[in-house]
């Protein structure tokens, strides 16, 4: 028997204005927008549609400003689609920006603390994990410290050892592993298999071709805020090095 569908994307679009400063006046709030009102909107996606079963690796590939962050906050349920349909079956993990949900002024105990909290995970698990958080993240002399002074690589290191001890079934990964060393890198990669051998959800958004290949067999290839391309992982990359000259 298939696995059960967790992730279906059907016809969804959403605009944004290129311009954040622009105002709009009441006609354009309550009555039909200007011309200018609409020469100044783009489609970050539109038309996208495929469904993702339980256990899948995805991997999204484009270039850059393609909207493979939005595909991710569509699934994170963090923004709506103007149009089409988003429906997630399980809680998601997101690791899609390494200050979300962290607050600067608390400590890293506080934030470890707030953030699995948030995330639905109750405080005598959190106690019992903390040690094993904290231990995976090799910050302890840094525990007490605001988060704000940590650099962004010691802030990729607590978030993903904050993010991948939650339970939830489906895994956001957002180009964030790029920042830090390769050692520590390395081993949240273990972390993301032994994840995926347990049977999670996985998102993953990169340019490494080889970290692709690794973690994921289907992958999608966006490109103008359009999918062009929903199949293996080996037929995507060969698609978007084909098209963009990439040897």
């Amino acid at each position: 028997m298939a696995a059960p569908s967790v992730i279906t994307v059907a016809d969804a679009g959403i605009r944004f204005r290129r311009n954040r400063r622009s105002r709009r006046n009441f006609k354009d709030l309550f009555a039909r927008r200007s011309r200018r009102a609409r020469a100044n909107e783009f489609w970050a996606l539109r038309n996208v549609s495929f469904t993702v079963r339980a256990g899948e690796a995805i991997g999204v590939v484009g270039r850059n400003g393609q909207g493979k962050s939005t595909l991710l906050k569509f699934v994170a349920e963090v923004i709506l689609p103007d149009e089409g349909t988003v429906e997630v079956h399980g809680g998601v993990a997101p690791l899609i920006e390494i200050t979300g949900g962290f607050v600067d002024d608390l400590t890293v105990r506080d934030n470890v603390y707030l953030t699995a909290g948030l995330h639905g995970m109750p405080r005598a698990e959190i106690n019992a994990r903390f040690d094993e958080i904290i231990d995976f993240a090799e910050i302890g002399d840094f525990v007490d410290t605001p988060y704000k002074h940590l650099s962004s690589g010691m802030k990729v290191r607590i978030a993903f050892a904050v993010i991948s001890r939650l339970e939830e079934p489906i895994i956001l990964v957002d180009e964030v592993l790029a920042v830090g060393d390769r050692a520590f890198r390395e081993k949240c990669y273990r972390r993301i298999e032994e994840l995926l051998a347990g049977g999670r959800t996985l998102f993953f958004v990169s340019h490494n071709e080889k970290d692709l290949r690794r973690f994921c067999t289907r992958g999608l290839y966006l490109d103008k805020g359009a999918l062009v391309l929903d199949s293996t992982i080996d037929d995507v990359l060969e698609r978007y090095n084909a098209e963009y000259g990439i040897v």
